[in-house]
């Protein structure tokens, strides 16, 4: 397996109606303003993808339309995270036979206090890791509660030769980059790091080579990246502070909600509509994000007009 995957790897948002029924139409128009943000991947049914609040059938139906509809044009990710080590390997089978490009599990976790111990969770992806010939990145975010030591991670890359991948986005992320790379080694294929690029610098000079973050502006985002690759820093550094206020305040401010609501202002999708218990945006907040967006200017609010 080879380092192919590097860049910007958004997380695709799922499209509602305002009756909270899934919009089709909107996720194919969704992808298509995410290839044309120049993405080097996508990422679907993530947690930012409120796969939390999707049936099986309804993953299964935006599995099938997001691979048709991006039709081998940029890798896709496929999120297969789930407790049940049987449940998320046949969803990686499942991804894999769609054509999916990689998959991306969180650890085995259920609600506050279900947690596997590291033999448990080794079994887990390497279980995963048979039911599709995929390579695997492993999502460490604080959401799981688990602790994914480096030394286990390390482990992971060297023993389950899928797993290659890694999605940092704990706190002090950059460090336990610069650990995983360290101990890691050439198993390490693709350090990424996550929670909408907030400390992509840090974590580029850290030695990540990917980020994934939201859909609302991979266009800002990639020539940070760009630019740091060529050896740019300085004007890495320039053109990460002219966006780094809207992915501060998508970050604190309005979580997944934020692409939805600048992709709704943009013509992207009809409805912004979250499915309860999630709550839109108070108008404040909405009014705060559009400002920092307008000024900002990504493709997102303006694709569709």
């Amino acid at each position: 397996m080879t380092a192919a995957y590097a860049g910007v790897f958004p997380i695709a948002p799922t499209p509602f109606r305002d009756s909270g029924e899934l919009d089709l139409d909107g996720m194919r128009r969704v992808l298509e303003c995410m290839i044309d943000q120049k993405v080097d991947g996508i990422c679907v049914l993530a947690n930012y993808s409120e796969q939390f609040l999707l049936t099986d059938d309804e993953r299964d139906a935006l599995l099938t339309l997001s691979l048709e509809q991006v039709a081998g044009r940029v890798p896709v990710i496929v999120t297969c995270s789930h407790y049940s080590t049987r449940i998320a390997a046949a969803r990686a089978h499942k991804a894999h036979r769609a054509g999916a490009a990689m998959l991306m599990l969180m650890p085995p976790y259920h609600g506050a206090s279900l947690r596997a111990d590291e033999k448990g969770m080794f079994e887990h992806y390497a279980r995963v890791a048979e039911a599709a010939p995929l390579p695997i990145m492993v999502q460490d975010a604080p959401l799981s509660g688990v602790n994914l030591s480096v030394p286990f991670m390390a482990r992971l890359a060297r023993e389950v030769p899928q797993v290659g991948y890694f999605k940092i986005e704990v706190p002090n992320a950059a460090a336990k980059l610069r650990a995983l790379v360290e101990t890691g080694g050439e198993a390490v294929l693709g350090p990424f790091d996550g929670e909408e690029s907030i400390t992509l610098m840090a974590d580029l000079d850290a030695g990540a080579t990917g980020t994934m973050p939201s859909a609302l502006l991979p266009d800002l985002i990639r020539p940070v990246l760009d630019l740091h690759r060529n050896g740019r820093r300085e004007e890495a550094m320039a053109a990460y502070a002219r966006i780094l206020p809207l992915i501060n305040f998508e970050n604190r401010q309005c979580g997944l909600r934020a692409t939805k609501t600048v992709m709704m202002e943009g013509g992207v999708i009809k409805s912004d509509a979250l499915r309860h218990p999630l709550e839109a945006l108070h108008p404040a907040t909405r009014k705060g994000l559009l400002e920092l967006a307008r000024a900002a200017d990504p493709l997102a609010l303006r694709w569709g007009r």
